[in-house]
């Protein structure tokens, strides 16, 4: 038996400018063509799918071990279609990486007055971004966020971590037509060779401790439930003297620090100390104010991030006994043998890119599009004509 894997390598360097040149062609050939035919929806309907999006990227020379196919991909699409473009097209792709990940909401504004519920776009981008680098705590810290939107209210979000550590790259996509509610896993996918362990919320194994957060966090203070912090701080770091405390107290049997150390060698990203309590401490009073109603509203408050949902998460398992899941949900492993290469990749692999043969791919979709247009010309006009004729014979008689 043979295994093969591959992971989102973080590759270094540039896609060389004659080369980008040839792939903004071929990629506004492809999207022209899909768009002409099928309409915008279907566009944010194909790169909802991971493996739509890795074979497009394959197609247009990228290749499929690299991080930066993301970046490309998304690059491309903005390129199509941009936010200054939706009013003709009825399609925009806004974010990017880095500090373009942090222009949506701006963005976002360009299409007011274009007949999309913007405000609800704006929660659905803030909460896409916190169910990836909040609920699910998989190791992997998020630097690209984009959401490609329709006229009719269509919207995918396409967001990638990197995990420093390993030099590797992860990425999500979460799509639909309304605001997010996480009753279930809301992704359309996510993409990464390496499964591993995660804290995830968002599954529907992790009902019960996502309702159990939200009812401890408007059932107590701020005071009451920073003292339960702690107390599950001090354990994880094995203060042997609560053992006695928790046995006085009648805490849930099978609670202690034995079970604890287990559970650390099990899942250290989940089971390890909280490190700045101070700032959990503000961000206890301030949910203490808000109560919010549901898991997704206490997710979407600024400030609750990684470390105050790993802290609610830790007192509703050790205390309350609420378990959270660990399964990490990856869905797309990026195989080398599951894509297509119809041209090469820019870095030679699995060959050179063949840039001539590009080129005819390109000149063959400009052609059947342009071809495509002058067909529904002549169609118009022969229904015109028709028209014309109807009208004259209703004269006649």
């Amino acid at each position: 038996m043979k295994v093969n894997f591959s992971e989102l390598i973080l590759h270094d360097g540039r896609v060389p400018p004659h080369l980008l040149y040839y792939m903004k062609r071929l990629s506004k050939a492809i999207l022209n063509y899909i768009y002409e035919i099928y309409g915008p929806d279907e566009i944010v309907k194909r790169v909802s799918d991971p493996f739509w999006f890795q074979a497009f990227n394959n197609v247009i020379g990228m290749d499929w071990d690299s991080s930066g196919s993301t970046t490309i991909v998304i690059y491309m699409l903005k390129n199509f279609a941009s936010a200054s473009d939706f009013r003709d097209l009825g399609l925009a792709t806004l974010g990017g990486k880095g500090s373009d990940s942090r222009t949506v909401i701006e963005e976002l504004r360009i299409l007011q007055d274009s007949g999309i519920d913007v405000m609800m776009l704006e929660n659905v981008s803030k909460l896409g971004a916190k169910i990836d680098g909040v609920a699910l705590q998989d190791g992997y810290k998020l630097y690209i966020h984009s959401i490609i939107v329709s006229q009719s209210g269509l919207w995918t979000i396409i967001q990638q971590g990197m995990n420093i550590e390993d030099k590797l790259a992860r990425r999500y996509h979460i799509h639909g037509t309304e605001q997010i509610r996480i009753v279930r896993d809301p992704h359309s996918g996510i993409a990464c060779d390496r499964i591993g362990i995660a804290l995830n919320l968002i599954e529907d194994k992790a009902s019960e401790i996502r309702s159990t957060i939200v009812s401890i966090v408007n059932s107590s203070n701020a005071q009451s439930l920073l003292k339960d912090v702690a107390m599950v701080n001090r354990m994880l770091k094995g203060d042997k003297g609560l053992e006695t405390w928790l046995n006085s107290k009648g805490i849930k049997e099978g609670i202690g620090i034995a079970p604890l150390r287990n559970q650390q060698d099990l899942n250290k990203l989940f089971y390890k100390p909280i490190t700045n309590l101070n700032r959990i401490e503000k961000i206890l009073k301030k949910l203490s104010e808000v109560k919010p109603d549901t898991f997704e509203e206490l997710l979407s408050i600024k400030g609750v991030g990684p470390e105050t949902i790993r802290a609610l998460a830790l007192v509703a398992a050790v205390i309350y006994n609420a378990q959270p899941s660990f399964k990490d949900p990856v869905t797309h492993p990026i195989d080398p043998f599951l894509y297509s290469y119809a041209h090469g990749g820019k870095d030679g692999i699995p060959y050179p890119i063949k840039i001539q043969l590009m080129q005819k791919t390109i000149e063959f979709l400009e052609e059947a599009l342009q071809e495509a247009k002058i067909e529904e010309k002549v169609k118009r006009k022969a229904l015109e004509r028709l028209y014309k004729f109807f009208n004259e014979i209703i004269n006649v008689y």
